[in-house]
């Protein structure tokens, strides 16, 4: 088992698809925000002296010393739209972010979704475009799988084979992954760290929490400052309670 870091992860928010849509029927997942809303939401962060950076900047400057002011900017799935939606205000914003993608799916799209809707993914194309936009590229595994539900044999696939296949795609080893779904345990939080990996982010990962399992919070449609700052509110007072409990 890996044991969980004492000390207070840092602020990482989850994004998923960039794209217009005005019925919240269209999203049943929550998994969407507006170009406006992303827009509005990186507004409210410079406002509070905040700036997005990908989590591999974030972990380096903690590291360092020097993450005052960061919080870590997070994209699962790798859809078309953060392309053509995201990545523009992105960088009008002076922020980087972590986008991860499934080499195992390329150009197809969400097909794990049921209720859809289906949402294009990038091509190889795009994830070299993406990368050298200046946004760091992180696995989300091969095909989207529950990795808690899978064989050993399949696990090294999903982390292993999507870390190759990505040096293959951007010429560099991606540092960090993120468990689809949010699931793991402590058996794909071990194999993730043997895989080479520097972190790895998950939802809501319990004791597990840690380097290889980072909690992330979800920004909806419906996240305004008001509740952005409820949320970064949680996250401190969670992160204070961890330290206690040290």
């Amino acid at each position: 088992m890996v044991p969980a870091r004492r000390t207070a992860s840092p602020w990482v928010l989850m994004y998923h698809s960039v794209a217009e849509f005005t019925d919240p029927a269209e999203d049943p997942y929550g998994i969407t925000v507006t170009p406006r809303a992303l827009e509005a939401q990186l507004l409210w962060l410079r406002s509070r002296g905040l700036r997005g950076v990908s989590v591999g900047e974030l972990l380096r400057a903690r590291a360092a010393g020097t993450a005052a002011g960061l919080v870590g900017l997070t994209f699962d799935d790798g859809y078309t739209d953060f392309l053509t939606h995201a990545l523009p205000l992105l960088q009008r914003y002076d922020c980087t972010s972590t986008l991860f993608v499934l080499p195992g799916r390329l150009g197809v799209d969400n097909v794990w979704d049921p209720l859809g809707p289906r949402k294009s993914l990038l091509t190889a194309e795009g994830i070299r475009e993406v990368a050298d936009g200046g946004q760091e590229i992180g696995s989300h595994g091969l095909l989207h799988q529950d990795l808690t539900a899978t064989t050993g044999e399949v696990l090294q696939q999903e982390l292993r084979g999507s870390r190759d296949l990505l040096r293959e795609l951007t010429g560099t080893l991606p540092e960090g992954f993120c468990y689809p779904y949010g699931h793991l345990d402590a058996r794909v939080v071990a194999a993730t760290r043997d895989a080479g990996y520097a972190y790895a982010c998950a939802i809501d990962p319990g004791r597990l929490e840690g380097t290889y399992a980072l909690p992330r919070t979800h920004v909806s449609q419906a996240d305004g400052g008001a509740r952005l700052r409820v949320k970064h509110l949680r996250h401190q007072v969670r992160g204070m309670r961890r330290a206690v409990r040290r």
